[in-house]
């Protein structure tokens, strides 16, 4: 016999007689594969009620059928093992009423059989059967907010078809709710994504983004400190995704206290007191969190520029004291305004950039950012600046363009790279910096693996999708 789907007998005995308990799962890849984390098996006293060998009469011929599928798919032989395990999930789907296995590898085998055909009518039946596993999974075994985390995991991430954005987040909403920082490290990466989504959309209130942002920063630093072996990789790409998607959260205005701002941006500040930018910058983010200017730290910054950053007189002036101010918008149409007023081609292009800073550092505009660098690079071609900026939008756009590691979010360095190579080519004074940002980002760009198993090459040219939109030269990083 040949794989192939439960028919609608089998159907009813997953309705009648099937439990399990759940499974946890592992994101290999900060949450787009099937997740694989092994869950602590019940304890006797905790047996599932549904159907066990030890509830039937020939239990143990059951079991027997139970090991030798469960041998032949270790030996790779799907067929066979597929026609054992419909024996043991038809009578004693929760086995020894302790493991998961029967319902987990019964998701296995179809989610293997949705692989081997493009058949839309078979794909949705064998994705309706996952769903019906998932529903006796909660119904046998109800622990926590493993079930509704798998169905919306899977729905985000393979059959999103199947669902609305607002009926994933509900899902994985009631997953947090239910496990509090214990929660699955899959649920963050697309949580994080529909949160900010969704409050984009207008379909979520400010005081609920911000109630679930906190709770994603809790589970994360509970899983931060509390890993252990492979664990902890998995919890380190979730923290190099998750708080990147919830900047998003910082153009909100009144969105996060005084303290995150201080907290995250002050220290810029300390590293590089000189840099006006850096002073300007950092003053605005304080500044707009609503920080009192009678704080310590603030005063200081303040004082600081003063004495080296005030902006001088001319067009531009206005425009520096509203982003000083943190009013974003009306600096950027008073730069817009000195850049037809000023005279001085690269004080032009010095304002023009500063709005590209603006929709980068302050309005998290990328596209906008990058339209505005440009022109500042037309208007004055022989100044590296603008490049380098660029290139840090799209080394920075790994969390945006992927889940923070992995092909998609790897393959920015190159787009990166090839900026602050041109950096280099127009303006000497910038091969520094360049220089620091290309051996920096070098390490990211994918192996020589990577590129061979999809039938790449180094060498060859390669589109980058997302936000970029722009073709590149495929390198490796060894």
């Amino acid at each position: 016999m040949e794989l192939r789907p439960l028919h609608a007998c089998l159907i009813v005995f997953v309705m009648l007689l099937g439990c399990t308990p759940k499974t946890t799962e592992e994101a290999s890849n900060a949450g787009t594969t099937t997740p694989t984390t092994p869950i602590p098996p019940a304890s006797v006293e905790q047996l599932s009620p549904c159907t066990k060998f030890i509830d039937i009469p020939n239990g143990e011929e059951i079991e027997t059928e139970y090991v030798l599928y469960r041998d032949f798919l270790r030996a790779g032989d799907w067929n066979e093992a597929f026609k054992k395990w419909r024996i043991v999930y038809a009578k004693a789907p929760a086995a020894d009423g302790v493991r998961n296995t029967v319902y987990s590898d019964g998701i296995g085998f179809y989610e293997h059989l949705i692989s081997q055909t493009q058949d839309s009518v078979l794909i949705d039946t064998y994705v309706d059967t996952i769903f019906t596993i998932y529903d006796e999974i909660q119904r046998c075994y109800a622990e926590g907010g493993y079930v509704p985390a798998r169905k919306a995991f899977d729905l985000y991430y393979k059959y999103p078809h199947r669902s609305t954005k607002l009926e994933m987040y509900q899902l994985f909403k009631e997953a947090i709710d239910l496990d509090g920082v214990n929660t699955y490290d899959f649920v963050l990466n697309p949580f994080s994504a529909l949160l900010v989504d969704l409050y984009d959309s207008g379909d979520i209130t400010k005081e609920e983004a911000y109630q679930y942002q906190e709770q994603i920063r809790l589970v994360l630093d509970n899983g931060l400190k509390t890993c252990k072996g492979k664990a902890c990789e998995r919890w380190e790409i979730i923290n190099g995704y998750a708080p990147v998607r919830l900047e998003y959260f910082e153009t909100v205005e009144g969105f996060y206290p005084c303290e995150y701002y201080m907290e995250k941006y002050y220290p810029e500040f300390e590293a590089n007191p000189t840099d006006c930018d850096v002073v300007r910058t950092v003053y605005s983010r304080i500044k707009w969190g609503g920080c009192s200017e009678s704080e310590e730290r603030f005063r200081n910054l303040i004082r600081i520029g003063n004495e080296n950053c005030r902006p001088e007189p001319g067009p531009a002036e206005i425009a520096y004291i509203l982003l000083k101010e943190a009013k974003y918008r009306e600096s950027i149409e008073a730069f817009e305004k000195a850049i037809e007023a000023e005279e001085s081609a690269d004080k032009k292009a010095q304002y023009t950039l500063t709005i590209a800073k603006i929709y980068h550092a302050h309005l998290r505009n990328f596209s906008q950012a990058r339209s505005w660098a440009l022109k500042a690079a037309d208007m004055r071609p022989n100044w590296g600046d603008p490049y380098l900026l660029i290139g840090r939008l799209y080394a920075s756009s790994g969390p945006l363009c992927g889940p923070g590691r992995g092909w998609d979010s790897q393959v920015v360095t190159w787009v990166a790279i090839d900026m602050w190579n041109k950096a280099k080519q127009v303006d000497s004074a910038a091969a520094y910096e360049a220089n620091k940002f290309i051996n920096q980002y070098s390490q990211y760009m994918p192996n020589r693996e990577d590129v061979f198993i999809r039938n790449l090459k180094a060498g060859d040219s390669y589109y980058i999708g997302c936000w970029i939109q722009r073709s590149t030269t495929i390198r490796t990083s060894d």
